[in-house]
């Protein structure tokens, strides 16, 4: 799967784990998601992660992708019609 079809999926509901200090070793499913931040349900709490500065590793069925969070600074919805 190419960087930009994830970018163009659903991310609520993957797994996700943060590779970026102080955030590193963050991991969990994404619950909510922003423009700024994602919400990761992690150990039966919920932390807010900013994207800008991190890096997030999804698991997915194709394996595990690794994506900049300054790549995708759009709101959901508004992430999905921008990559073309």
């Amino acid at each position: 799967m190419k960087k930009v079809d994830l970018m163009r999926t659903e991310l609520i509901g993957l797994d996700v784990e943060v590779l970026s200090a102080p955030y590193s070793g963050i991991s969990g499913k994404v619950v909510d998601e922003t423009k700024n931040t994602f919400t990761i349900e992690s150990a039966g709490t919920e932390k807010m992660v900013p994207k800008p500065g991190n890096v997030f590793r999804f698991v997915m069925q194709e394996g595990k992708i690794d994506l900049e969070g300054s790549d995708i600074l759009f709101r959901p919805e508004d992430r999905i019609k921008k990559v073309r």
